[in-house]
């Protein structure tokens, strides 16, 4: 049987320097039978030229202040020719050309709803964010034991699920985690697929790791299944930093980088703060308002 087409789609914004590697990374691919969808929210480093000569099937230009995640990958998946959307952060490099088939492979089986691959961090990457890519892609992940666990940087989806439904417009954080606990509660699974892999990482700054973790917990309120007095000051923000700095302690003496020690309790201090905050504002906007 020849390959099915899939539909590559990568959301980029200024990030021509990873372009320069991940555009060469799908051609390289053993995988052939696949169409490029691109859509770029106002780039001005020269990814545009790159992305042109890329000679995607699709390529769509958006102004800065137009992108909505959501809203963005639904368009990507609306336009896809194929049945199965893959989609790739523009910094999110394929490791080897074998990281599409693996990851294609799942969503073949109708029962599955969407896949998602392996990430490991760019050199460089700051101890506290390293222990994140540990514990969520290593050998032995922690991801594996919790509820659910899903990552859009490197995923596939089925079209005829998407279609049913696609992801919320209202998100603007989460989005993929709001999307796939619908599927799974729909009766659809959500495979992990180890062999394929793609290297990225961010080196987030103490203002830009609050930001980021305001809107995780945001939109945590609107998939929270308890109460909100589950999250409170002393078991989020005392407990859980602490807990945070314990593992992040024995994680760096494993690593030889206690000298990193400080700068990884100020993020997590800064994840914590704003995520109380960001679930009691959540929980405002998607429970309290709604009703």
């Amino acid at each position: 049987m020849p390959d099915p087409l899939l539909t590559i789609i990568i959301r980029s914004f200024n990030e021509g320097w990873a372009l320069r590697e991940t555009l060469p990374a799908l051609r390289s691919q053993e995988y052939r039978n696949w169409e490029l969808i691109v859509i770029d929210s106002g780039s001005t480093d020269g990814s545009v030229d790159l992305i042109r000569e890329a000679k995607p099937k699709t390529f769509i230009q958006i102004e800065p202040r137009e992108y909505n995640p959501s809203r963005v990958m639904n368009c990507g998946m609306a336009l896809a020719q194929s049945d199965f959307g893959i989609f790739l952060n523009a910094d999110a490099t394929p490791q080897g050309p074998d990281w599409l088939r693996p990851l294609a492979a799942p969503l073949l089986d109708p029962t599955v709803a969407a896949s998602f691959g392996r990430q490991i961090p760019r050199p460089g990457c700051r101890a506290v964010y390293r222990l994140d890519y540990e514990r969520c892609f290593g050998r032995n992940r922690d991801s594996a034991g919790w509820d659910h666990f899903f990552s859009m940087v490197s995923s596939g989806l089925r079209k005829d699920v998407w279609s049913k439904r696609g992801f919320l417009e209202k998100m603007n954080f989460s989005e993929d985690d709001e999307y796939t606990r619908w599927c799974r509660a729909q009766g659809y699974r959500i495979v992990y697929c180890p062999d394929s892999l793609v290297m990225h990482s961010h080196n987030y700054t103490p203002e830009q790791a609050y930001k980021r973790s305001y809107g995780e917990g945001r939109a945590l309120a609107a998939v929270w299944p308890g109460s909100k007095s589950d999250l409170g000051p002393m078991r989020t923000l005392l407990l859980g930093w602490l807990a945070d700095v314990r593992r992040d302690f024995q994680f760096c003496a494993r690593q030889r980088t206690l000298a990193e020690l400080p700068h990884a309790a100020l993020i997590r201090w800064q994840q914590r703060r704003a995520r109380l905050a960001g679930f009691r504002a959540g929980w405002t906007f998607y429970r309290e308002q709604a009703t």
